[in-house]
């Protein structure tokens, strides 16, 4: 099985880093200067001296781990007062946090549906979307990719059921499109459905404050429940969370099984976002840097003649659909000290393979201008332009 893999042009290396996050690297082995356009360091939050700091104070306050879960010796008052903030950021009433929003996604389904309800779920939501919904009993209903007509008609169908819980990626990680959360409300509000939405790649940065998905699409009071991570845009580290309704983050703490059985978040991790949430609060200028740096990559790769999936958003994956020119385009990429990855099936579909790319805040425009030259070479001399 694993030769198919490796003949199929899929399999999946690991390049070692030698030096901290950021939008250049050192990788193991000697690679200097690398820039580095593959990470979900949005915000550049990562490496933010503030952000770092904020984790040694935790480290030195609190320790490094609280050895336990929870609900047995695991919940210091940073823990509370990061749930607090997490709430305040989403305007929504209590949140619970995880190891990680997959185990967010994990620990929701199954705790909150039963075999009487029904979850409606877009076909191409986030693995961890997809393996929470496999662990519930409820009815399950996949509609077809951000189709409405589609979405309506499985709401239709499911009438016949206790509770609907319509399940979509806020923005969706392979192809940097956006849920249309607009109409997806106004059909739950229509057919009494409940919406949720994972938020991972969109907290920090979407919406005029950075609030989400739900903020650019003028819905935060129509949406239910929001999971999202603090692994990516909110400093980088681990960590996620459920925002809602308390009373379902009452049930999620008495019946969430990742939650129950799962070490507490460690301080260190819990001083960065909570960190990084003051950032954002503060200030929405890191955000609206990063929007005009994606503006600028994407309007220079098409203008080279590549195309380019999903909107305005800083995933830009440059489509090549097949999975073996996607792996050497990267290969050859990085020999020109520009860091992307290849990504085939079975993380996207086949025939749909590509080099995804990520903007972040600190990316200079000079970085942006070296990686559409060094994109322009390789797709000239593999003949995908």
């Amino acid at each position: 099985e694993l030769e198919d893999i490796r003949g199929a042009g899929t399999w999946k290396s690991e390049r070692v880093i030698a030096s901290r996050q950021g939008p250049h690297l050192r990788l193991a082995g000697g690679g200097a200067g690398i820039i580095n356009f593959c990470a979900n360091n949005y915000l550049g939050l990562s490496s933010h001296p503030e952000v770092i700091r904020a984790a040694v104070e935790a480290l030195e306050k609190f320790g490094a781990g609280l050895s336990s879960v929870r609900f047995i010796c695991g919940t210091q008052s940073i823990h509370k007062d990061l749930e607090e903030k997490i709430a305040r950021f989403h305007q929504r009433e209590d949140a619970i946090l995880y190891a990680s929003c997959f185990d967010a996604n994990a620990g929701i389904f199954e705790a909150l549906l039963t075999p009487e309800d029904a979850v409606l779920s877009d076909e191409l939501n986030h693995a961890s979307i997809i393996d929470g919904i496999r662990l519930c009993k409820a009815n399950k209903y996949r509609y077809k990719h951000m189709d409405m007509q589609d979405l309506e008609a499985k709401l239709k169908e499911a009438q016949k059921h206790r509770l609907r819980l319509v399940a979509t990626d806020g923005a969706f990680s392979m192809d940097g499109d956006i849920a249309p959360l607009r109409e997806i409300c106004q059909l739950a509000q229509k057919y009494d459905a409940l919406v949720f939405i994972d938020e991972c790649h969109a907290t920090g940065f979407l919406g005029p404050s950075g609030r989400g998905t739900d903020e650019l699409l003028g819905v935060m009071d129509k949406v239910t429940i929001i999971n999202s991570t603090l692994g990516k845009a909110l400093g980088g580290a681990a960590g996620g969370y459920t925002t809602g309704p308390k009373p379902l983050i009452d049930l999620l703490r008495q019946r969430s099984r990742p939650y129950l059985f799962s070490n507490s978040l460690p301080p260190a991790v819990v001083g960065c976002a909570s960190k990084a949430l003051d950032l954002l609060m503060e200030s929405n200028a890191i955000a609206q840097s990063m929007a005009a740096k994606t503006q600028r990559f994407r309007s220079k790769m098409a203008a080279a003649g590549f195309t380019i999936s999903g909107k305005d958003h800083p995933i830009c994956p440059v489509m090549l659909g097949d999975a073996r020119l996607a792996s050497v385009m990267a290969e050859d990429m990085l020999n020109r000290g520009i860091y992307v990855i290849g990504f085939s099936y079975p993380v996207v579909p086949k025939g749909k393979a590509r080099i995804r790319v990520q903007i972040s805040a600190v990316h200079s425009d000079e970085d942006i201008d070296r990686c559409v030259e060094a994109f322009t070479e390789v797709g000239r001399k593999h003949g995908a332009l």
